[in-house]
C-alpha cells in the first residue's frame, strides 16, 4: 500500500526579520496606481548617451559575449584607474587593486561579507541608504546607528568617536549623500582620517553620486586622503555616472590587501560581469567630457526645479550634491512624512520618499525627498502640480 505523502514547504527562520516592502516598492506601486509623477525613487527618466549604446553594441558583435575574468576585463579597470588618478592623484593599480562589481550595492554586501565578521560592529549614519544595515545584519555584524545631525545632516565627529571601541570593525560613510544631498567637506574628511588614524576600523565609502557636486565645489573621495584610502573601499557607479542604473556595473577601489579579501567573496556571489557592457564602457570612457559635464547637467535640474518650489509652501533644504531634493513639509502638512508622501500622490499626483524611511526608527523631522534625474518636461509636470502647495 502507497502512503500519501503531503505536499510541504519547510518553515523558515529568517535572517532578516526586521526587512518587509520597502518603501520605494510601496511608492511606486502607489504613483503607478494614481497616475502621479514618480520623482520617488531615483533613476533617469531620459535615455543615455547613444554613443554609449553603440559601444556596447559594438562589443557584442565583435564576439565580446563570453566570460570576462572574475575581477573586470583589463581595459575597463585600465580606465577606471587612469580616471582616479586624473580627478583625485590617487594611483590604484588596475590588476590589484580595481574590480569591476555587478552595481554599487553588490560591491557594498561584498565589501561587508569580506571583513565583517560575527560580533563585529559596523557603524553607519543616520539616514542611511537601505541596504546597509541588512548587508550587515546578513554577515553577522552589529549594528551601531549614529545620526547625522539633524537638519544640517554633518557628520558628529564626537559621536563617531564614542561609538568605536574594540569590536569596530568598520564604518560606511555616504557622500554626496543619499538621501540628504549634503556633502563631505575637506574639513570632515581630514577630522574622519583623525578619527580613525590610532583604529584598525576599516572604511566603506560609497561615492555613486561622485560627479553630482554643485556650485563649484569638489567631490572629496576617500581617495584623496592617504590614511583613509590606506584603509578604504570606495565604492562608484557607472550606473548612476552615465545615465543606465539598469545596466547594474559599478567598481571599487581598495588597497591590495583588501582587494584580495574582496574578490574572495565577488568571485563567489555574481563571478563576474556583464562582458559587452564592460568593453562599452571602457570605450566610452575614453572621453572624460560625459562625466566632468556631469554637475553642470544636474545643476540645471536641481536649479529649475528648485525655482519651481518656491513657488509652494515647501521649506526648501539646501542641496550641494546627488540628484535629491530635500524639502521641509512643516508648513504644508502636519502628517507624518510617510503618511504626507502617500497623500502627496494621491491627492496632488506626485510622488516622494520620506526620510523617515532612512532611519532604523523611523525618525521623523518632517523632511521629504525628490529625485530630480528626470527631462525637464517631467520636472515642469510636477511643479505645475506642486504649486498647488
Amino acid at each position: 500500500m502507497t502512503t500519501a505523502i503531503t505536499a510541504r514547504t519547510p518553515a523558515l527562520k529568517t535572517k532578516l526579520p526586521a526587512v518587509g516592502t520597502t518603501i520605494f516598492t510601496v511608492m511606486s506601486a502607489l504613483a503607478a496606481e494614481h497616475k502621479a509623477v514618480n520623482l520617488g525613487q531615483g533613476f533617469p527618466d531620459f535615455d543615455c548617451d547613444p554613443k554609449l549604446v553603440q559601444a556596447v553594441n559594438q562589443a557584442m558583435t565583435s564576439g565580446q559575449n563570453q566570460y570576462p575574468p572574475m575581477v573586470g576585463v583589463q581595459v575597463l579597470r585600465d580606465a577606471v584607474s587612469k580616471k582616479v588618478k586624473a580627478l583625485h592623484s590617487k594611483n590604484y593599480d588596475a590588476n590589484t587593486e580595481i574590480t569591476i562589481t555587478a552595481g554599487a550595492t553588490q560591491a557594498i554586501i561584498t565589501a561587508i561579507l569580506a571583513v565583517v565578521h560575527p560580533g563585529d560592529e559596523v557603524i553607519v549614519l543616520e539616514p542611511c541608504y537601505d541596504s546597509y544595515v541588512p548587508n550587515i545584519e546578513l554577515a553577522g555584524g552589529t549594528v551601531v546607528r549614529v545620526p547625522l545631525t539633524p537638519g544640517t545632516f554633518k557628520p558628529d565627529f564626537d559621536k563617531i568617536s564614542a561609538a568605536i571601541n574594540s569590536k569596530t570593525r568598520a564604518i560606511i560613510i555616504n557622500s554626496p549623500h543619499n538621501p540628504s544631498a549634503t556633502i563631505w567637506s575637506k574639513e570632515d574628511m581630514l577630522k574622519l582620517q583623525e578619527v580613525l588614524a590610532p583604529t584598525d576600523v576599516l572604511l566603506i565609502s560609497d561615492e555613486v553620486y561622485e560627479h553630482m557636486v554643485y556650485d563649484g565645489q569638489e567631490h572629496q573621495s576617500a581617495a584623496r586622503f592617504p590614511s583613509l584610502a590606506a584603509r578604504a573601499f570606495i565604492v562608484s557607479s557607472f550606473g548612476k555616472t552615465y545615465h543606465v542604473t539598469g545596466w547594474k556595473v559599478g567598481f571599487v577601489a581598495a588597497p591590495a590587501a583588501l582587494t584580495a579579501e574582496f574578490r574572495k567573496v565577488h568571485q563567489f556571489n555574481v563571478f563576474t560581469v556583464n562582458t559587452p557592457v564592460q568593453y562599452g564602457l571602457a570605450s566610452y570612457m575614453a572621453d572624460d567630457q560625459p562625466y566632468l559635464t556631469l554637475p553642470a547637467f544636474y545643476q540645471h535640474k536641481r536649479d529649475l526645479f528648485k525655482t519651481g518650489l518656491t513657488h509652494t509652501k515647501f521649506k526648501i533644504l539646501p542641496t550641494t550634491g546627488s540628484y535629491f531634493q530635500c524639502v521641509d513639509i512643516s508648513d504644508v502638512s502636519d502628517l507624518p512624512e510617510a503618511e504626507f508622501c502617500k497623500w502627496l500622490t494621491t491627492e496632488i499626483g506626485v510622488a516622494a520618499i520620506p526620510l523617515s524611511a532612512f532611519y532604523g526608527n523611523g525618525f521623523d523631522q518632517r523632511i521629504v525627498r525628490f529625485c530630480f534625474a528626470k527631462k525637464d518636461e517631467t520636472l515642469n509636470l510636477a511643479l505645475e502640480k506642486l504649486a498647488k502647495l
